[in-house]
């Protein structure tokens, strides 16, 4: 099952997306305590694709790929505020000179949970979809300000939507960059698997329906530049792209689609 969250005029609503017929079926509210269309139907190009989740907050494996294996898992924190949709631009901040893409799965939670068991960590996992977990790399490596550097406003792309009932443990990622391909990984290639991440995020700290954990990335990841158009696309889920534009002050910038 895909789940999305759409734009309509006005109104903003989670919604199945059946890509066979086209067609959003709207719901009348969030689905993590069940699936509940409204009756109505849409074309999926008659609305706007927005991020498919509002995470209260997300999380950031590092160094979850490589021949480095961390005693403990390397975890950062973005806000929720750092959250655009599909097709929404990332803004690169005039602070930052060396602003970083990086392709990752990204895992939707379902259920408020805390200590969750490695082997129960597949009941409290909603779905997955794709981010780019957007890296401020020189502002992180000054002084280890790896939470600073993730937490720019437009830095976490998700999208296009939460694909449900899928087996994440080897699903191919690749992302390019203008039609380029800069990435190229499986999930089979993390250092700690999903359930491994989950079990051990929620030691740290209670997690709500519809945050996120950001898995790692593959390698290849590099610089972004004004004009760039990057694309995330991962097996079984779908792609998510989005354009790349300097700073705007906030005042003159339009609002991001989230």
């Amino acid at each position: 099952m895909l789940i999305a969250r759409v734009a309509v005029g006005d109104r903003q609503a989670y919604a199945r997306v059946d890509t066979g017929t086209q067609r959003v079926h709207l719901l009348s509210d969030a689905p993590f305590d069940g699936v509940r269309p409204t009756g109505e139907s849409l074309p999926l190009a008659g609305v706007v694709l927005l991020a498919p989740v509002e995470p209260s907050k997300i999380l950031v494996a590092g160094r979850n790929y490589g021949a480095v294996v961390t005693p403990d898992l390397v975890v950062f924190m973005k806000p929720s505020t750092s959250v655009v949709g599909p097709g929404s631009p990332v803004r690169l901040p005039p602070e930052a000179a060396e602003v970083r893409y990086e392709g990752e799965l990204a895992v939707v939670i379902g259920r408020r949970c805390r200590d969750v068991p490695e082997a129960s960590a597949d009941d409290v996992v909603f779905g997955y979809t794709c981010a780019d977990d957007v890296t401020a790399w020189d502002i992180g490596t000054a002084n280890g300000h790896w939470t600073k550097a993730k937490s720019f406003d437009t830095f976490c792309p998700l999208g296009p939507w939460i694909r449900t009932g899928i087996d994440p443990t080897d699903l191919v990622l690749r992302t390019t960059v203008n039609g380029e391909v800069r990435q190229h990984g499986s999930t089979k290639e993390m250092n700690r698997d999903v359930r491994a991440l989950v079990a051990r995020c929620s030691t740290l700290m209670t997690l709500l329906p519809g945050d996120v954990i950001l898995t790692g990335t593959p390698s290849g990841a590099g610089v972004l530049r004004p004009g760039d158009e990057l694309t995330v696309e991962i097996e079984g889920i779908g792609s998510l792209s989005h354009p790349v534009e300097d700073h705007r002050p906030a005042e003159s910038a339009a609002r991001p689609r989230t």
